[in-house]
Formats: structure tokens, C-alpha cells, sequence
């Protein structure tokens, strides 16, 4: 008789067993309460594989009694549904069906807005779960019928009893002792990514693979926990969330001046192979974040780049780096980057004006008798090469977008030109 894989023989079956997802199924979580209740009402639920969400289903719909009926988006029809609606008793099943529909981003618009027609008539009460961040992927007529739960990614500390309670199974499914040391427990809870199905099924495979000493007992080793979990914690999808959420931390950490966060969120970048990535990021913070406060970041920047992409992985980290800490530990300013924004949101919004005729160009026959040029002064024939013109269209002619920071390079600017024009 063939059995089910590990992680689903060892599935909980009450919340208090759910492995992480303190936030909302603890004590005091929403969700929690809602299943306790026993009232399901449409639900999203969104967060890597092997957090629970599958679990947390079956257990709710445990709780009311109802039969939870199952599809993947990924090989599912509307039809599919539809069978399941004309199977029901509604004698029997008055609150309709209770449909876990997994990867539900894999559904496209026409399938999703047939799914609304059930929810709306209530014919089925949808549990959906996607590892994509649904406010992109799911149409927004169910985002507004439904609660959207996040599942995060499981801490190596609340791995632990899921990874117990299965060797303790094996244990006693084989009759063998199965010993697993304390660091290499540690080394697979913390190398799952926060995959609870993953740290489980990875124990499963050490100990058929481990040898049995005394016909008795098997005792896991740490180089083979190591060959199974070798870049396993990497959760990394350069069309998902974590690929935008590690960009966004990446910057966050430069912005932040801390280097060390700038640096492990690097590794991740060049460890999952997206060199081009960090690249990008990293000559947008030296011009957004540091800008004029030390403009030659952008310059020692953009030469470590090029040198990282000559050198290609692995040594690409050695001039990335130079650029992460010398941008982290940098004076910040964000002047120039947000005047360009301003003066772009100006321009968006259809505040412009035509070009004052002074600035126009005026080195072509004919020019003169329109006008253009007619009374442009030549800056640097000027005292100290400024004199004071217009040069906005008359339109916004007063917009300031530009603001001195408060660094000691654009301090001395400042300075500068107050003295040059005779402001100070």
C-alpha cells in the first residue's frame, strides 16, 4: 500500500499544532477566532509554500462540519467547479460548498469572474491560496468579497516540533530509533526557508538514507543534512514577491546607512544568481539616496558595477561590495532626485508654457525675424558667469523645485551662490 508522503501523515489537525502564523490563528488571532466560530467566510490565503495554509483549510472546515473540496488553479476549469455545485445536496449542504482552490493567481480574469458568480449566489464559500501577492494577481470584485490572511515564512524555532513529531513517527513506523542530533536539527529547520514541508520531507530522506548501526538505530549526520539543505533556504522568484521584497530591503538598508543589512541582502541578490539586479539598485541609490550629499558615490558606483559585471559571479561580490558599504555609510540627500521628480510631476500634469523667447534657438536663417534668442545675455560673460534671467516659461516661472540639503556639500553651495547673488 503506497503512503502518503511525510509531511501529509504528520498534517495537524487542531490550530495549536499549526506550525507558526502566531498572528492570526495564536491565541488572540483573527483567524483564529473566525474558525472557532465555525461561520468560514470567503477567504484568501497568501504566503510561501509550506506554511500551513493548506493545513489551516482542511482544519476550518473541520471545525463546521463541511466537506472541503479541493482544486489546483493550475490544472482546474470552471467546469470543474461547476461539477461540484451540481453534486450538491442543498438538502444536506444548505450553506453551499466549501472549495480550497490552490494557486488561485493561475486562474485568468474570465475564469476568476466565473468563480464570482458562485460566491455571489452562495453556492460556494471559497478558500483560495496563492503564493503570489494577490492584490497583483487576483481580480478585484473577489479581493473585495474575501479577507486576505498572510502566511509567513516559519522560523527555525517554530519548525522544530513539526520536524520532531516526524522523526517520531518514522520511529515508529520502522521500529528503528532514529537519532538526530541537536545541530543537525538546527541545521534543517534553519535551512528550510521557512518551509515547514521541506525541513520535514528533507528529515525523511536522511534517514532512509542514513546507514543502520546495530539493526536498531540510524543516527542522522550533519554532512549529509548539509548535501540535502545545501542553498535550500533561498526563497527567491525573480517574477514574485521576494524578489521585489529583497530589492526593497536592499535599498531600505543603503538608505538606512546600515551597511551590514545592505551586505546580507547583496548575498541573497548575487546567491540566487541576479547580479543584474543589484547592479540596477545600486546605481539608483547612489543618484536617489546619496546624490549631491557625496556626488562622487554615483561615480565610484557605477565603476564597481562595471567591474562586476566584467568578473561575473562568484568575484562580482568583492567590487559590489565596495559599493554597498561606501553608499551605506555615505552622507545622504535625496535633493536632487526629488526636485527631477517635481519637476516631472509638473510637466505630467500638463503645467508647462512655451519656451521663453530669449532661450529659443536662434543659430539657423530666419531665426532673428521670429524672434528667437532676442535678448539672451551670454552667462559667462557675466561677472562670476551669472546673471539673473528667466528661464521657466512664464507659466511656472516661479516653481521651485530644487531645495539645498542639509549636508556640508550642498551647504556650500548654497553659500556660494547667496554670495554670488547678493542674497546674503
Amino acid at each position: 500500500m503506497v503512503k502518503n508522503p511525510l509531511p501529509d501523515r504528520i498534517r495537524p489537525a487542531a490550530l495549536d499544532d499549526v506550525a507558526g502564523q502566531s498572528h492570526i490563528i495564536g491565541r488572540d488571532g483573527l483567524l483564529r477566532r473566525i474558525i472557532e466560530k465555525g461561520v468560514i467566510p470567503n477567504m484568501i490565503f497568501y504566503g510561501p509554500s509550506g506554511t500551513g495554509k493548506t493545513t489551516v483549510a482542511r482544519i476550518a472546515a473541520a471545525r463546521t462540519e463541511r466537506t472541503l473540496y479541493k482544486l489546483n488553479a493550475t490544472t482546474a476549469s470552471i467546469s470543474d467547479i461547476r461539477q461540484i455545485v451540481d453534486s450538491l445536496d442543498t438538502m444536506l449542504t444548505p450553506d453551499g460548498a466549501l472549495l480550497y482552490l490552490d494557486e488561485i493567481q493561475y486562474f485568468n480574469k474570465k475564469q476568476q469572474q466565473s468563480l464570482l458568480e458562485f460566491m455571489e449566489n452562495g453556492q460556494i464559500t471559497l478558500i483560495a491560496s496563492t503564493t503570489e501577492n494577490p492584490y497583483f494577481t487576483v481580480f478585484n470584485a473577489i479581493l473585495s468579497r474575501a479577507t486576505v490572511f498572510e502566511f509567513k515564512p516559519v522560523t527555525p524555532e517554530e519548525c522544530r516540533p513539526a520536524v520532531e513529531r516526524a522523526l517520531a513517527l518514522l520511529s515508529e513506523e520502522t521500529g528503528v530509533e532514529i537519532v538526530c542530533p541537536g545541530e543537525v536539527l538546527s541545521r534543517v529547520c534553519s535551512s528550510c526557508g521557512g518551509d515547514v514541508r521541506k525541513a520535514v520531507s528533507a528529515v525523511e530522506l536522511l534517514a532512509a538514507a542514513a546507514p543502520i548501526g546495530d539493526g536498531k538505530t540510524v543516527t542522522l549526520s550533519m554532512d549529509d543534512a548539509v548535501t540535502v539543505s545545501q542553498r535550500s533556504a533561498m526563497r527567491y522568484d525573480r517574477d514574485g514577491d521576494s524578489h521585489y521584497d529583497i530589492l526593497s530591503a536592499f535599498q531600505k538598508s543603503i538608505r538606512g546607512s546600515d551597511p551590514n543589512a545592505a551586505l546580507h541582502y547583496l548575498a541573497r541578490l548575487l546567491d540566487a544568481g541576479d547580479i543584474i539586479s543589484a547592479c540596477r539598485r545600486l546605481l539608483v541609490t547612489a543618484n536617489e539616496d546619496i546624490g549631491l550629499a557625496y556626488s562622487q558615490a554615483a561615480v565610484v558606483t557605477k565603476a564597481c558595477v562595471d567591474t562586476a559585471l566584467q568578473l561575473g559571479l562568484p568575484e562580482a561580490i568583492m567590487p559590489l561590495s565596495h559599493a554597498v558599504v561606501l553608499c551605506a555609510t555615505a552622507p545622504k540627500s535625496n535633493s536632487a532626485s526629488g526636485a527631477g521628480g517635481a519637476a516631472r510631476a509638473d510637466v505630467q500634469a500638463g503645467k508647462s508654457g512655451d519656451i521663453p523667447e530669449h532661450l529659443k534657438d536662434s543659430h539657423y536663417a530666419g531665426a532673428a525675424k521670429l524672434g528667437h534668442g532676442e535678448g539672451y545675455f551670454y552667462s559667462h560673460n557675466a561677472p562670476n558667469h551669472y546673471k539673473p534671467q528667466q528661464y521657466l516659461p512664464d507659466a511656472i516661472k516661479d516653481a521651485d523645485y530644487y531645495r539645498y540639503g542639509d549636508n556640508k556639500a550642498e551647504q556650500a553651495a548654497r553659500a556660494y551662490w547667496e554670495k554670488i547673488r547678493g542674497e546674503k
